[in-house]
């Protein structure tokens, strides 16, 4: 059994924003930390008061964790990015409210007596004796503190007050631990315990500054009663900020918009959830001849606000259990017996479309970065300025063709549509050439998919409708909200300013359009897309053309794709990096970085000069025992991670790699540590700085075996769509939704018991001959004893299927 927490963030917008620019603006961007730890950082919205981010990131975190907060800053190319405000929100917060916390928050100034973080090892023992009692505290160490100074660090000593007097580390050492977050005292203070005296012992912890005024890192509140019933109390306590400042006034610092949801889980051993995993398994394999209906009774409970959810963790157990295919091919089958009409199939938030939309983010994102990124990437560079709409043209922003000549309307026009058409050409020859690059698993359930809505729809007047249903996942639920939102799918790393974000809608705009086959509504829509028909009419073969051998992989070709992927070690993550190198030996050694193409495998760590060049393992993955983040006074960078490992004689070794951002930072500590959560003898313990000359940088021990002076994060990571699979987890989501439906759940059953709802079977429509209403069919069917045929469909121009209905 393991208790797991996991936070779902939604930065969606800011708004009445400080202008901390020369210009009357600002850049702002999100850093999000918890307890103190830089975890996630938004995009910069360059030149804007009331930024616009919208993006979603889910963080698992151990379930001890106090705080979140949202930093929003202004980037600066010069000097230090400015810090705007922030919102926090505690964990005891966030359990309150079951459905999290969303609204607008007010910013509140950011006080440095309030950034506080980090824990202080203290012993409190109470002494008896003569003419009275004495309380001893040991200040033995701390960890994690917050970096004051500008080299990344602090030079932190502590002040004890107790009754009035006060004794500090510094006066009786006679020195402050220099530069260090991670310092070590072991000193002891001694005071009389007197009666009527206060009943609190304050321990505070100081960052000395020999110009200025000394810095608060936080203090500790104990109180002596519960000493005094205990005799003695060690711990590690954690540093709470100076309360006795008044709260400053809110309001003036502009608001932020969120959606963050705390979720607390207690996953139990695989076998408990057994029972269920195997029920929901046996139904999908059995698809719409068996007469189970759980899949059924699942999404006609299931609230629009959670379906996403319910969708992604159906789907993931089903992946894990290699049955997403059967699956989805039973929410198709539920779907087209509950349509009518053609040009409304797969178009609502069903659970058909919340699953494939999961299942193509899963199984389909590589695929959708090979074919779209060179794409998206062209449009970045450009940076051309495209409008199509005569309405919206500023000739302006063009500048001028000739010498003093400016462009006209019809120039600006007819440059855009040649750019839009050459941008839309060349995705739809990707898209052709990508037939055997899409994984053989989307391939097959998109044939499924053809097939079924081919049978449903068999006349020759829905002869486009199996190719619309494919493009209506394929295109317009994942193609074209990569191309409105790169960012959002990790094509880039940045939103795409205005001129580039308008050319992007109208390129989704025409993708859509050759996704819906060109027809006549769709053209209807905005008549001043006509300058690109020809190139819509072309892709629209194109696209048939292509769905068309998409869909031709027989059951033998799709099993000998999937054999041939599961003997390569599957990639996790890649992307270059800087190893650190050291040249030389003593006094006059020098350290650098070298930036290298790494690649993390199931298998291995191992890295490359080029993408394409031949790799080298630097680290075996089951040797790995930590992946952790290196306090940036180590190296004068706040990106740089070390990957502690063993070498193949069981000596300990560390890599340290430097990574540009704290984003990308944070993504491969995450990916290293889901890769390698269950190797044996993972460290609870590490150095987070380096060991130069005979010391450690972070807490100058100098022993280099010493255990280390922070704890691991081993449970801290990201969700990623190519996250492995934990089926003990989606289980018991899946457990606790049914859970919350427990009342509906029990009233269906008692209304299937009584035969008053009839049984979701494909047979409920007669087989596409006419339009017969659901409940003239569903009235036939009860109208019939079970264990006979059905005799003729209530349109009386077709007989029905002979076949044995199952007793309820």
């Amino acid at each position: 059994m393991a208790k797991r927490s996991s936070l779902s963030i939604r930065i969606v917008e800011g708004k009445n924003l400080p202008a901390k620019d020369i210009t009357g603006s600002s850049d702002p961007y999100c850093i999000v930390k918890v307890d103190g730890e830089p975890i996630l950082r938004t995009a910069t919205v360059w030149k804007t008061l009331c930024p616009f981010w919208g993006e979603e990131y889910q963080v698992h975190l151990p379930p001890t964790f106090h705080a979140v907060a949202f930093y929003v800053m202004d980037e600066d190319a010069l000097s230090r990015d400015d810090v705007i405000g922030k919102v926090c929100l505690t964990r005891d917060t966030l359990a309150s409210l079951p459905k999290g916390f969303t609204g607008w928050a007010h910013l509140t100034e950011v006080d440095r007596d309030e950034e506080v973080q980090g824990e202080i090892h203290l012993r409190l023992e109470v002494l008896p004796g003569t003419p009275g009692c004495r309380l001893r505290c040991f200040v033995l160490e701390a960890r994690d503190l917050a970096p004051k100074d500008r080299n990344g660090a602090s030079d932190p000593f502590v002040r004890v007050r107790y009754n009035g007097r006060t004794q500090e580390t510094s006066l009786l050492s006679g020195q402050v631990v220099k530069k260090s977050c991670y310092p070590r005292w072991n000193e002891t203070f001694e005071f009389e315990l007197e009666e009527g005296a206060t009943d609190v012992l304050c321990v505070e912890a100081w960052d000395w500054d020999l110009v200025s005024r000394n810095d608060f890192l936080g203090k500790v509140v104990v109180s002596v009663q519960r000493v005094r019933a205990a005799q003695q109390e060690e711990g590690w306590f954690r540093l709470q900020p100076d309360q006795s400042k008044s709260q400053r006034a809110e309001g003036n610092l502009g608001s932020l918009q969120l959606e963050v949801r705390l979720r607390d889980e207690t996953v139990l051993s695989s076998g408990c959830y057994q029972p269920l995993v195997q029920l929901l398994c046996q139904e999908v394999k059995l698809g719409t001849q068996g007469p189970g209906q759980l899949i059924a009774v699942i999404e006609e409970t299931t609230s629009t606000e959670c379906r996403q959810e319910v969708a992604t963790n159906l789907l993931k157990l089903f992946l894990g259990q290699g049955l997403a295919k059967e699956f989805l091919d039973l929410l198709f089958q539920l779907e087209l017996g509950r349509t009518n009409e053609a040009n409304t199939l797969f178009r609502s938030n069903s659970l058909a479309s919340k699953s494939m939309e999961s299942f193509l983010k899963v199984a389909g994102m590589r695929y959708l970065h090979g074919v779209l990124g060179p794409i998206i990437d062209r449009v970045f560079e450009e940076k051309k300025y495209v409008e199509l709409d005569p309405s919206k043209v500023e000739v302006k922003d063009v500048g001028c063709s000739g010498l003093h000549r400016q462009q006209s309307e019809a120039e600006v026009l007819e440059q855009s549509a040649q750019t839009l058409r050459a941008h839309l050409g060349a995705l739809m020859s990707a898209l052709c050439r990508s037939v055997r690059a899409c994984p053989a698993v989307v391939r097959a359930t998109f044939r499924q998919l053809f097939k079924r809505v081919r049978e449903r729809f068999p006349d020759a007047q829905h002869e486009n409708v199996p190719f619309i249903a494919v493009t209506s996942f394929l295109c317009l639920r994942f193609f074209s909200p990569a191309i409105m939102a790169p960012k959002l799918f990790h094509l880039r790393e940045r939103h795409a300013d205005a001129r580039t974000s308008r050319t992007l809608l109208l390129l989704a705009k025409a993708v859509q359009n050759v996704a819906n086959m060109d027809t006549p509504v769709s053209r209807a829509k905005e008549a001043w897309m006509e300058p690109l028909q020809p190139t819509v009419r072309q892709g629209v073969a194109q696209l048939k053309d292509f769905i068309t051998k998409l869909v031709d992989i027989g059951e033998k070709e799709e099993l000998d794709l999937q054999r041939s992927l599961s003997l390569q070690a599957p990639l996790v993550k890649e992307g270059p990096l800087f190893i650190h190198r050291t040249k030389g030996k003593g006094p006059l050694a020098s350290s650098s970085f070298k930036k290298f193409h790494f690649s993390l495998t199931t298998d291995a760590l191992s890295f490359a000069k080029t993408p394409s060049s031949k790799k080298s393992a630097l680290i075996k993955l089951a040797n790995i025992r930590a992946a952790e983040k290196v306090e940036e006074k180590s190296f004068g960078s706040s990106h740089v991670m070390q990957v502690i490992y063993t070498d193949d004689m069981g000596r300990p070794q560390t890599a340290y790699l430097q990574c540009k951002c704290v984003n990308e930072l944070n993504q491969w500590l995450s990916a290293l540590r889901k890769v390698s959560i269950n190797n044996a003898g993972l460290l609870a313990s590490y150095h987070p700085g380096v060991f130069r000359g005979d010391r450690w940088s972070c807490c100058h021990q100098k022993d280099r075996t010493d255990q280390g002076c922070d704890k691991t994060r081993s449970r801290v990571t990201l969700q990623e769509w190519n996250d492995p699979l934990d089926h003990d987890l989606e289980a018991q989501l899946i457990y606790r939704h049914l859970l919350s439906m427990e009342a509906t759940l029990r009233e269906k059953h008692r209304e299937l018991s009584r035969g008053t709802e009839p049984l979701r079977t494909p047979w409920r429509h007669c087989l596409g001959c006419c339009r017969t209403s659901r409940r003239r069919i569903d009235q036939a069917y009860l109208a019939h004893p079970p264990q006979s045929p059905i005799a003729p469909w209530s349109c009386r121009r077709e007989q029905a299927p002979s076949l044995t209905l199952p007793v309820t």
